[in-house]
């Protein structure tokens, strides 16, 4: 019996039948309650196919919604679809009287809560994960206001943390042949250094000193889930602006990739909120890395050339501490001058001040959990990177000046002390650090003890 063709005939009417049900559903006014109700009737069944195609029912219901109406549905979501309490210490008691194997396995069932079954059957229908994953997007839109929502979205990051496993995912390469609804949605999910045109995205995708990876699954279809952009070149970056340019005066720009000796990732974008928390990044740039090795084996540097969010107001608020010189914190509110990075004679002063408090900042100070406060130090220390230069002036956009005072970081990775760094970082929160990085972070001390409480 040919089973692809029963599966294919079965998929066939599930999907005929699912598509009646929007039309049918499109007569009526959308309903969270009627939603909720379909849900149950998804629990109930027994069967695949009448099980896809209510699915697929109460999945065109939900995209019906309005938020007023999603957020009504998900509060019913939270308090009719959790776990029931009275099964879960029954359970309980029964399994501290057996303490076997059956008995745990009922506690764990007793444990979870029903929208977890729900969510898997909702997953059934076609482009269900999809959907599902536009439907924590949404959640997670009202989680702050309404933190009674928040068992749900542990229900969402529980599950996909299993469907979007590392072994699901596929590496593609992204190029100018690639096709153009993927080329799309480059543009519009680029979170670092805004595309501005076709043009723009071209000279990213340049075959010659260019490269860009994607990962995908295959529930998504042609929706990317993260992607990276890489520069090759000659030596370590320490400017945006030419990489963004395609400048071939740039003294680190190559003609041939053969004559690349680093690669630098300049551009790594989330492409889905619904999957946030969900770890892509630390894979794909170690996949990254073989894979260029093995294409360009010349290569020596895998370096990043990274924004600096949240520093300028980290400076900003430097300015009322009296542990740093008055000098100091007068310099600081010079950065609020429109212009300042032009004067090069107020930027190399800046310098000599910034550069050892960017150290300081991104080294030493932390978030309530001990690791390091500023969020991209923490994706690159914590894959094992090692923060190895501060570069001035990297990034002289309106953008690279606001979040940053135009700072940029190259983060390192050297194959050989990946693994080590990345344990010392997950036992102790050690920063790996180049002798350049601690020079500058002596110089920050210095200059706090000198401040007006020290004297």
């Amino acid at each position: 019996m040919n089973m692809t063709f029963l599966q294919e005939l079965l998929n066939n009417i599930t999907q005929r039948d699912a598509l009646r049900w929007r039309r049918s559903d499109g007569d009526d006014a959308p309903n969270p309650d009627a939603l909720v109700e379909a849900c149950r009737a998804l629990l109930e069944s027994d069967g695949e196919a009448s099980s896809i195609t209510l699915a697929s029912r109460a999945l065109a219901m939900y995209a019906r919604l309005d938020a007023d109406q999603r957020r009504h549905f998900f509060m019913r979501l939270a308090e009719e679809f959790a776990a029931d309490p009275e099964r879960i210490d029954e359970s309980y008691a029964a399994y501290r009287e057996t303490r076997d194997n059956a008995s745990l396995e009922a506690l764990f069932e007793a444990c979870e809560p029903k929208r977890q079954e729900l969510f898997r059957r909702l997953n059934l229908a076609p482009e269900g994960t999809y959907q599902l994953v536009r439907m924590r997007e949404q959640l997670l839109a009202l989680r702050r206001e309404h933190p009674e929502l928040t068992a749900i979205d542990a229900d969402f990051a529980h599950l996909f943390g299993s469907w979007f496993n590392r072994g699901f995912l596929m590496l593609k390469r992204i190029d100018w042949n690639t096709p153009a609804s993927i080329l799309e949605k480059i543009i519009r999910y680029e979170a670092v250094h805004e595309i501005q045109d076709w043009n723009d995205l071209r000279r990213r995708l340049d075959a010659r000193d260019r490269r860009c990876f994607a990962f995908f699954h295959p529930a998504t279809g042609d929706e990317p889930l993260i992607f990276v952009e890489v520069a090759l070149c000659k030596g370590l970056p320490e400017r945006i602006q030419p990489i963004l340019a395609g400048d071939h005066d740039d003294k680190g720009h190559v003609e041939e990739p053969e004559d690349a000796d680093s690669a630098a990732f300049f551009g790594i974008s989330n492409c889905q909120t619904g999957l946030r928390g969900i770890s892509f990044g630390n894979f794909l740039i170690k996949q990254v890395v073989q894979e260029l090795k093995q294409e360009l084996p010349q290569l020596k540097h895998f370096v990043t050339l990274s924004p600096v969010p949240g520093f300028a107001q980290w400076l900003a608020e430097r300015q009322d501490d009296t542990t740093l010189p008055e000098s100091t914190r007068e310099a600081l509110a010079e950065l609020q001058a429109p212009g300042w990075h032009e004067d090069a004679e107020r930027a190399e002063a800046l310098k000599a001040i910034v550069r050892p408090l960017a150290a300081r900042y991104l080294a030493e100070e932390k978030n309530p959990r001990g690791l390091p406060l500023n969020p991209v130090a923490r994706f690159h220390l914590g894959n094992g990177a090692e923060l190895h230069r501060i570069n001035w002036l990297g990034d002289t956009s309106a953008k690279g000046l606001e979040q940053a005072a135009g700072l940029m970081v190259n983060y390192l990775y050297v194959l050989n002390d990946i693994e080590r760094n990345h344990e010392n970082y997950t036992a102790n929160a050690t920063v790996a650090r180049s002798g350049e990085v601690k020079d500058l972070v002596r110089k920050a001390r210095k200059a706090q003890g000198k401040g007006d409480t020290a004297r």
